[in-house]
């Protein structure tokens, strides 16, 4: 990895010690920011950083007020760092626009391997093919060259998760896309057990969708099997088995 500059945000200075003695050694410059005002006044300084690390739990302004701050104006990948059994944070982190989190204590390599993920996908942009390689469907337009989204020619801002699980299910209109084929294509991990990272995302890209498309849903659930996007009649098909 070349040259990430990030942004580790915690008021644990033993962890962050430890956390960016540990990613300096694996090529990062790692800079550290003890509460959320300290990290929001670097990050709307001319500072650039490719990805951020949040605490949840912090005094002061707490790591998803944080976010809910920077977010829609600042689309920085942003992983979340959560408590034991804070499954309310994540979700709530995930519906704020952060990419990722990571449950406390986190064990660095684990870390370093989410970061590399995280910045896998969010800089991860298709070659420009000759012609016009847009996806065009019920509304939709998605350039896979520019990684943008139109909805009846109004801009949809999504993040980089969101984009891409959108991305998968406009490949294959009106085909069942598994959660675990989801979150090995556009987490770049292995579905475990009760990991609703991708239910977030397809929550929030259904939500702005809707938003834009006077309330039609686009995208299915189908009981026990996954999500579909719905291309004409297959949204007919799909209604027997929506939940």
């Amino acid at each position: 990895m070349q040259q990430v500059e990030l942004l580790l945000v915690d008021d644990d200075r033993e962890l962050t010690a430890l956390l960016s003695e540990y990613l300096n050694y694996e090529g990062l410059i790692t800079t550290i920011a003890d509460s959320g005002e300290q990290a929001l006044a670097l990050l709307e300084s001319s500072k650039n950083f490719d990805i951020a690390v949040f605490d949840i739990m912090m005094p002061g302004m707490s790591g998803l007020e944080l976010l809910q701050q920077l977010r829609p104006r600042i689309t920085l990948p942003v992983i979340m760092l959560t408590g034991k059994g804070g499954d309310i944070d994540r979700i709530l982190g995930l519906e704020m626009g952060a990419d990722d989190y990571l449950a406390k204590p986190c064990n660095p390599r684990e870390l370093l391997a989410r970061i590399k993920a995280v910045l896998r996908r969010s800089q991860q942009q298709a070659v420009t093919k000759p012609g016009n390689n847009n996806i065009a469907l019920m509304g939709v337009v998605l350039s896979p060259s520019t990684r943008e989204v139109q909805v009846a020619g109004q801009l949809l801002e999504l993040t980089s998760a969101e984009f891409n699980v959108l991305h998968q299910l406009m490949l294959q209109p009106g085909v069942v896309v598994s959660k675990s084929v989801l979150t090995e294509k556009v987490l770049h991990r292995q579905l475990t057990a009760y990991d609703r990272s991708i239910d977030v995302h397809l929550s929030r890209v259904r939500q702005k969708l809707a938003a834009l498309n006077n309330g039609v849903e686009l995208i299915k659930t189908v009981r026990g099997e996954g999500y579909l996007f719905v291309q004409g009649l297959a949204d007919k098909a799909a209604k027997a088995n929506n939940v």
